[in-house]
């Protein structure tokens, strides 16, 4: 078993991530929540989310839609009530679900990019005045090696994910003033329960595995270790960048 660092600095740090009842989101939950942090987190599902914040004593959820951005305010402003004014947010929240591009109309289209962007850009609105007035935080914004590898069947949520990038880019000169870092972290294929039961056949596995560098799969860990790290002072020179947790497949 690998041997994870301690980050001192996360320890009482406030820290918000979407979509952190399951998959990549539930570890980088549970990562915080290791460091000591104060988490609060925002997903629909009642179920997983009553599951993870019954196994930790500093972890929070609010239940919402995201693609609801009235909900999705009132729910950071119910976890600001609950851990703080956030020190770090960790926009996580997206669904890669695949579509042919002959059949997309424009309200599935528009869904998608809710699903997938609109609400990291809102949900950075609402809580960089905290950070603002502290004069430091850490935005994280997950996004995805779906368009950097050219993939195929999942146009509207590539496009998507090529556009964090941008957010990320105009949001770091926006907040750096401030001392706000704003980053990208770009997951490869990573083997969530949700990836391994929809598509991760053998073929495609093995198809995988020689893309990559590495001949291992990634587990959902290492992008939540490369999410602690961006959100502690190890990482204070860093910002309007990508980093990529690929296993060299881009």
């Amino acid at each position: 078993m690998p041997e994870f660092a301690i980050f001192p600095s996360l320890k009482g740090k406030s820290v918000v991530v979407t979509g952190g009842a399951s998959g990549i989101g539930a570890l980088i939950v549970e990562a915080f929540a290791a460091q000591g942090a104060r988490v609060g987190f925002l997903d629909r599902d009642a179920e997983a989310a009553q599951a993870l914040t019954e196994r930790f004593e500093n972890v929070h959820c609010a239940l919402c839609d995201l693609r609801d951005i009235d909900a999705l305010k009132a729910g950071l402003v119910e976890l600001k009530h609950q851990i703080g004014p956030a020190d770090v947010l960790v926009n996580n929240a997206a669904r890669d679900d695949r579509h042919d591009w002959r059949e997309i109309d424009a309200a599935y289209w528009d869904e998608r990019q809710a699903n997938n962007l609109r609400h990291m850009f809102f949900a950075i609105q609402t809580v960089a005045p905290d950070m603002i007035a502290k004069g430091a935080g850490s935005i994280i914004n997950m996004g995805s090696n779906s368009w950097w590898e050219a993939g195929r069947g999942f146009p509207a949520y590539a496009t998507a994910k090529a556009a964090v990038h941008g957010l990320t880019r105009t949001m770091a000169r926006e907040l750096g003033g401030n001392r706000i870092r704003v980053n990208t972290v770009v997951p490869g294929w990573i083997m969530t329960d949700r990836q391994k039961t929809l598509w991760a056949s053998p073929e495609a596995l093995e198809a995988h595995r020689t893309r990559q560098c590495l001949p291992d799969l990634i587990q959902p860990e290492y992008v939540a270790r490369m999410v602690l790290f961006l959100a502690s002072d190890d990482a204070a020179m860093c910002t309007a960048n990508n980093y990529m947790v690929e296993a060299g497949s881009i």
